[in-house]
């Protein structure tokens, strides 16, 4: 992993996380030189010095995309403006729940990808799905060179990750050539479910992955008996356990096996292994509707695999870096040996050999884009040459 932080694993988590969203080099330099110092310091005062170095890099690349727009370059004000939503959510990310500015942030992200979005003509676009009196927000990217109904592979987030910072970070585009359409979802507990309508996580995550997939049999640009479900991090949780109770799922991947989330917490409580967020013990409460952290311990308790991967009977891939220090690489073993019923299971650990061998292969993910979307391909009628 790329450590421009070497005692701070959260940063150096964030700003590997911009540039597999698309970042330069130039620009990580030099919003990352001033905060040598910043990043050995508290959460609190780490975070706001992030921040107040992060977002007006976001706000220059938005200055410079409005010139590109009076000159009538529009893709070239798209690039931009992607740059800088990427930029701005990076530091929201890092900010405690309830911080002054956090939420304005958030929504001129949401702004300025959406502009980026509308700019490039990429074809990608934003849906609501119905649920439980509100909605589910997600991106639909369409397939490239798919006449009738599309195969689509439902993308969930993280602990901590949102649709935008999924849809940056490319899978979407590996699958549309490869012609397999694209949902990428804030489920509960994630980006715009959290933020602005206060739907927390639950562990039980057929409860919102049914619907969703009901919503998107219903279109008439989606083929019903081809839509699979992908899950990064804690969605390596979210993922096969919707696959197992919706047996509708026609496959099911997991980027990082999150088997036992239970344990990982407890092993957090003992000081073991890396977060991936400042504030954690908040953010975790935050996510999860928690009154404190014995609470949230409570609800974290459902939060394993065991007794459920029998259930499933579609081809189902599982990939892990070796060297992950969020989620031991013993739980990548155990989600692929309990997969006794799936007619296609594989495990892929990424190495040295092949790169990509930290948590998500957040230092490389090239190689986890494309047997992701190789497999999704291959099980949802795509291609792959």
């Amino acid at each position: 992993m790329f450590r421009y932080f070497p005692t701070n694993y959260v940063w150096d988590l964030s700003v590997n996380l911009s540039i597999e969203m698309g970042a330069r080099m130039g620009e990580i330099a030099e919003m990352c030189e001033p905060l040598r110092e910043a990043a050995k310091a508290g959460d609190a005062e780490g975070s706001a010095a992030f921040r107040s170095v992060w977002t007006p890099m976001a706000d220059k690349l938005i200055a410079l995309a409005d010139e590109d727009l009076q000159r009538g370059r529009a893709l070239s004000a798209s690039e931009k403006l992607m740059r800088a939503a990427n930029y701005m959510i990076t530091a929201e990310r890092l900010q405690a729940q309830g911080s002054d500015g956090r939420l304005a942030l958030y929504r001129r992200h949401l702004a300025v990808f959406y502009q980026a979005l509308s700019l490039g003509r990429s074809g990608a676009f934003r849906v609501e799905i119905p649920y439980e009196g509100q909605h589910l927000a997600g991106i639909f990217v369409p397939a490239q060179g798919v006449a009738g109904p599309q195969p689509v592979l439902v993308q969930v987030n993280g602990f901590d990750s949102t649709k935008e910072m999924r849809y940056m970070a490319q899978l979407p585009r590996f699958l549309a050539r490869k012609g397999v359409a694209s949902l990428v979802l804030d489920q509960p507990g994630t980006g715009e479910a959290l933020r602005l309508n206060a739907i927390t996580a639950r562990p039980d995550s057929e409860h919102w992955a049914t619907p969703v997939y009901d919503w998107l049999a219903g279109r008439p640009d989606v083929d019903a008996a081809r839509i699979g479900m992908e899950g990064v991090s804690l969605g390596g949780y979210y993922a096969p356990r919707a696959v197992a109770f919706e047996p509708r799922f026609a496959c099911g991947i997991s980027w990082g096996a999150n088997h036992d989330w239970r344990d990982v917490q407890k092993r957090r409580l003992e000081k073991e292994g890396d977060f991936p967020v400042p504030h954690y013990w908040a953010h975790a409460c935050w996510v999860f509707g928690a009154k404190d952290i014995d609470d949230f311990m409570a609800k974290a308790e459902a939060m394993h695999l065991d007794g459920v991967l029998d259930r499933i009977r579609v081809p189902y891939l599982v990939t892990h870096g070796k060297h992950d220090t969020q989620i031991p690489l013993k739980w990548a073993h155990r989600t692929y040996e309990q997969l006794v019923n799936s007619p296609r299971r594989e495990l892929v650990i990424f190495d040295e050999r092949t790169g990509g061998v930290m948590h998500s292969s957040v230092d490389n993910s090239g190689p986890a884009l494309d047997t992701i979307s190789d497999f999704a391909a291959e099980c949802l009628g795509g291609r792959t040459a």
